[in-house]
């Protein structure tokens, strides 16, 4: 995200279990990682196109998640030109995932 212009700060929590309940994160869309980013949860290793996508169409939703910790994924060491393959989900506030095409 640095290498696209966003200010980042980490912050390690070793409670990630609470902090995904608190934030509405069901457990199979948990990863290795949740970012907060304006009103949206960011779990795992999702494409800057995703993101980018979630803040301008602003859906009423928790966040967008890549569950998993995908080889081919942002961070990963995946090839940036395979990103919009990945399978980007949309967190409902209900827990329900479903498919976000970005």
């Amino acid at each position: 995200m640095r290498d696209h212009g966003a200010t980042v700060v980490a912050i390690a929590d070793l409670e990630l279990a609470s902090l995904r309940s608190e934030l509405g994160i069901p457990p199979n869309a948990a990863t290795c990682h949740a970012a907060l980013i304006g009103d949206y949860v960011v779990e795992g290793h999702v494409p800057v196109e995703a993101i980018a996508r979630l803040l301008d169409d602003r859906p009423d939703a928790v966040g967008i998640t890549v569950p998993g910790m995908p080889a081919d994924s942002p961070g990963m060491g995946g090839d940036p030109a395979t990103w919009a393959e990945l399978d980007v989900f949309l967190i409902g506030h209900n827990g329900q995932l479903t498919k976000f095409d970005f």
